[in-house]
């Protein structure tokens, strides 16, 4: 006797293909799309289990070998139709497999690439939403770039508006301005951009706190090596973590820099020292002369980060820091000045 199973059921076939017991499948999509799942797992149904029962059986597939010897033997053609199955059901079913597996091969880092590329995007607008409602709004009051930082700049705009109302708030004085008087419907039209350019401004915070919480559980050491900022900006500019994981250090020194890197090749620039990286303030926050080999540093711990947050499950952030640090101070004690400018060919005394 042999052991055959198809999409839409089990059966058991004498030595002449005649079937003598059958399991069928309920004529559900979600129910098939769950055994072909269990197939391609390898796994034996539960309905191929019942039907073996102690039997001796031949099965003409590896998975099945603990219900009977294995046998390549030529599959019958049992024919879903005779037994009320129409193959309208098994498209439904593959869709919902289909669907299953998409979920299934969508990793919590690639919400992380996407939400970078948001901020990105948000910045964009802010940027250009900012220098429109500057060019804008100087016609009527120009002094006020000096007066306040542009957060200030985009809430006092969003609030009163023209320049009157502005002065007549007490939030800023001033002697005179060279702005000229502009109508109530003008500056209502700035107010409403500087209010949506203040709500863009505030998606984009939230996108940032949203990008710290989730690097937190996805990528930790990278997160507290890196920063969670910068270390989410190393993931989507490959793509995901285990592409970061699969570059030297030398790469992740580099990346974001690819401009740069590029005109070094093909002009003979001064090559790129650093990319995002230079965010960390352990690089931006060094003299000039340093950075170059801060970034070096920095890039070689961020990529032992990396490979644990992929590969392995230990939280060693703390002890990467540590050797950071020494690494940091060796640099600083061994290259306090930058070097002299050369001269003729040599150093000069």
């Amino acid at each position: 006797m042999k052991l055959f199973t198809t999409w839409f059921g089990t059966f058991i076939l004498d030595d002449e293909g005649q079937i003598i017991e059958k399991m069928l499948f309920p004529k559900d999509e979600k129910e098939i799309a769950s055994r072909l799942e269990l197939i391609d797992n390898g796994e034996i149904l539960a309905e191929e289990e019942e039907l073996a029962g102690g039997k001796e059986l031949e099965v003409g597939e590896k998975r099945l070998e603990l219900l009977g010897g294995f046998s390549d033997f030529q599959q019958p053609d049992i024919k879903p139709e005779d037994f009320g199955f129409s193959l309208t059901i098994l498209n439904k079913a593959m869709l919902s497999r289909g669907r299953e597996k998409v979920k299934a091969s969508t990793s919590p880092d690639e919400q992380i690439v996407q939400a970078i590329r948001a901020i990105d995007d948000l910045a964009k607008i802010i940027n250009l939403m900012s220098e429109r409602l500057h060019e804008w709004h100087e016609l009527n009051f120009p002094e006020l770039t000096r007066l306040v930082n542009e957060s200030q700049y985009i809430e006092l705009i969003s609030e009163f508006g023209d320049r009157k109302n502005i002065l007549d708030s007490g939030k800023v004085s001033i002697n005179y301005s060279l702005g000229a008087d502009i109508s109530e419907a003008d500056a209502e039209a700035m107010k409403i951009l500087a209010s949506n350019l203040q709500a863009t401004v505030q998606r984009r915070d939230e996108m940032e706190k949203y990008i710290i919480s989730r690097m937190d559980g996805i990528a930790k050491n990278t997160a507290y090596l890196a920063g969670p900022l910068v270390g989410a900006r190393l993931i989507s500019l490959t793509g995901g973590l285990d592409r970061l994981s699969k570059v030297p250090s030398s790469t992740i020194q580099l990346l974001g820099a690819e401009k740069a890197l590029f005109k070094h090749l093909k002009d003979n620039a001064k090559p790129p020292k650093h990319g995002v990286i230079f965010q960390h303030p352990i690089i931006h926050r060094a003299p000039h002369w340093q950075r170059g080999k801060l970034a070096r540093a920095l890039a070689g711990k961020i990529s032992i980060a990396v490979k644990m947050d992929r590969y392995g499950d230990n939280f060693i952030g703390p002890e990467l820091e540590e050797l950071l640090n020494k690494r940091v101070e060796e640099i600083k004690k061994k290259y306090p000045k930058p070097k002299p400018k050369k001269k003729g060919g040599k150093h000069r005394k």
